[in-house]
């Protein structure tokens, strides 16, 4: 079990960094921090609608990923016995 929780908790490293990294690479909606780093700017060098789909499908594999690891390491936790 301890083998489990420990391959849990590096997957939940690796995904919360990789979660943090994607959504920063969002385009920004308006608004916010985003327009302090020119994000507020239009400019023709933004994603394309394809790259920016597939960039949201992988967020949302990756963020529900995140969500199942930590899930399972609370489900652990609350179950293993001292």
């Amino acid at each position: 079990m301890e083998i489990l929780e420990f391959a849990l908790q590096v997957l939940l490293g690796i995904t919360s960094l990789l979660l943090t990294l994607l959504i920063l690479l969002h385009k920004g909606r308006g608004g916010g921090l985003s327009d302090m780093f020119g994000g507020g700017m239009s400019s023709a060098m933004g994603s394309s609608g394809l790259a920016e789909r597939n960039l949201n499908r992988f967020t949302i594999v990756l963020a529900l990923s995140w969500f199942i690891a930590i899930v399972a390491l609370g489900l652990i936790t609350k179950f293993s016995v001292l």
